[in-house]
């Protein structure tokens, strides 16, 4: 599961593409939204957070 932070919110997603102008956010049932890169913050995979004993980095 990956979260993406951009300047409206945020979206959790299944996977992602790289595009040349941007990134194509999916889950299982298909495509969920594209976001710019001029737009796009982070992309952070909450798998690394599942470990009680992981401190959070600074992205």
């Amino acid at each position: 599961m990956f979260r993406v932070l951009f300047p409206e919110g945020q979206l959790e997603c299944e996977r992602y593409e790289r595009t040349d102008h941007g990134v194509d956010l999916y889950d299982d049932e298909g495509k969920v939204a594209f976001v710019p890169y001029e737009n796009l913050h982070a992309i952070i995979d909450e798998a690394g957070f599942d470990d009680d004993e992981t401190e959070p980095s600074v992205i």
